[in-house]
């Protein structure tokens, strides 16, 4: 992938990790991945589109899934997709949790871990920094 796409998906989402919301700032010490929303192994493609600004910890999460089951209703319903999606109608920080609000953002939140210990304090920090 060039350099200049990687930069244009980089200043597209404010350097900010498209599904958790985290500034790169915040965790220098990890590179953000530009992720195929759709897998290459499905499909997708290497283009504007297809790509979103994700922190690894949420990449690894979400693999080359494009749907996960529900914890609410036991169905398979697709994950939040940045380029089609509003992030504030899927999802809201409860204190320092983040919920889904749909049963889109329930599922992101269960597969990609979004509230697991280290996300949360992270968020912590950001918040009493007033910077997420």
């Amino acid at each position: 992938m060039e350099e200049a796409l990687r930069q244009l998906v980089r200043q597209r989402a404010g350097n900010r990790c498209e599904y958790s919301l985290i500034p790169q700032h915040a965790l220098a010490w990890s590179k953000f991945h530009t992720e195929h929303i759709r897998a290459r192994q499905h499909g997708g493609a290497s283009e504007v589109t297809n790509l979103a600004l994700a922190r690894r910890f949420c990449n690894l999460h979400k693999g080359p899934n494009l749907t996960s089951i529900d914890p609410e209703s036991d169905r398979l319903v697709p994950l939040f997709n940045p380029r089609v999606d509003e992030w504030i109608e899927h999802f809201a920080l409860n204190e320092l949790q983040i919920v889904g609000l749909t049963d889109v953002g329930r599922t992101t939140v269960s597969l990609l871990n979004m509230n697991d210990p280290e996300r949360i304090q992270v968020r912590a920090e950001l918040i009493a920094l007033n910077e997420w």
